[in-house]
């Protein structure tokens, strides 16, 4: 079992930057590929990005890709979810995941935080 607490998210102007964290408890942490999701307001949960076991390998989607950078620290069972350059259409409630292999659906995601709210007002 894996446990998933995410923190740092909050209201923020446009063009503003957010640092999202995500806790996980276990002793499995290292082992396991983490990604993270958003879910808006009447639309499905969407992969946002990922990143491997060891931390080397990493995926986004087109819409952050240049503007979001995820990161792991094993030492910390933490993953994190730096976003920059937000823009309003990334409101939304965003949620850590963890996955026995780097993939970007949710159903192959086994374990899920309770998601935290980013809000960017323009």
């Amino acid at each position: 079992q894996v446990q998933l607490v995410e923190s740092g998210g909050g209201l923020v102007q446009a063009g503003g930057s957010l640092r999202l964290s995500c806790v996980a408890s276990g002793r499995t942490f290292s082992s396991y590929a983490m990604g993270w999701f958003r879910q808006a307001p009447g639309k499905e949960r969407i992969f946002v990005a990922a990143i491997s076991s060891s931390g080397r390998i990493t995926d986004y989607a087109d819409s952050v890709k240049g503007r979001f950078t995820i990161s792991r620290d094993n030492a910390k069972n933490t993953v994190y979810l730096q976003m920059g350059s937000l823009k309003p259409e990334d409101t939304a409630v965003y949620y850590c995941a963890a996955s026995r292999w780097l993939v970007t659906t949710t159903a192959q995601y086994h374990y899920w935080g309770q998601g935290t709210q980013v809000t960017v007002s323009s």
